[in-house]
């Protein structure tokens, strides 16, 4: 079944001024949910706090697999991916950036080396698998990033606006990958997004940040 989440009563404030206010949402595995809101609504907040890289004031994020409630270890964390706008680069090969995640994890170098290139190909990367990462153009790059996220088989993704400041042609390659990804059914994922018609073409449920929290639409 997978990971299934349930957020509760989440609240965060910075200098005083309050982010989220008593924000609750529950999660089921296999779905895809697309979140809105201007800038500076909480969406990015929410994201970094539910992918468990940063604590909330107050409230609670619990995951769950099959109704037992796990802890916060790295066992979970290794089960679940964030992918922020901004991808920082290694200073080595497309094939090395996208790798990274496998080797640290201790797999076999022939199991890494298929995987990688299995994935590269999937985001249409694998002819520029040797040269070096911090060389793509701004769309290449989302894309790499993606790479590194999908060779980790995450179970839940987070994705903060997969598709910002890049071009048509990539925006549709990554909105593709996606949408492989939701018919897969196999990730649950939540996307943020400014753009509603993006919106719609990805999520299963669409959701709002409104007020510092979380209103289904």
């Amino acid at each position: 079944m997978g990971l299934s989440l349930d957020v509760f009563g989440i609240s965060k404030s910075y200098h005083g001024q309050a982010i989220l206010r008593d924000c609750s949402f529950s999660f089921d595995p296999g779905r895809t949910y697309a979140l809105l809101g201007p800038n500076g609504s909480g969406k990015s907040t929410f994201l970094r706090i539910a992918a468990l890289l940063e604590p909330p004031d107050a409230g609670q994020v619990r995951y769950l697999d099959q109704g037992v409630l796990l802890p916060p270890d790295l066992s979970l964390r290794r089960r679940i991916t964030l992918l922020l706008p901004k991808i920082g680069v290694f200073n080595t090969s497309v094939f090395n950036n996208v790798a990274y995640g496998l080797k640290i994890r201790g797999r076999h170098a022939s199991e890494v080396e298929a995987r990688v290139n299995v994935v590269l190909e999937r985001v249409g990367l694998f002819h520029k698998r040797r040269q070096n990462g911090p060389d793509l153009s701004s769309g290449e790059t989302k894309r790499l990033g993606l790479a590194r996220a999908l060779i980790l088989e995450p179970e839940v993704f987070w994705l903060d606006e997969p598709t910002a400041n890049i071009d048509p042609k990539n925006t549709e390659i990554i909105e593709q990958i996606m949408l492989d990804m939701k018919s897969g059914g196999k990730s649950t994922i939540i996307v943020v997004t400014h753009d509603p018609a993006q919106a719609r073409r990805l999520g299963d449920h669409l959701l709002v940040m409104e007020h510092g929290r979380i209103v289904p639409l």
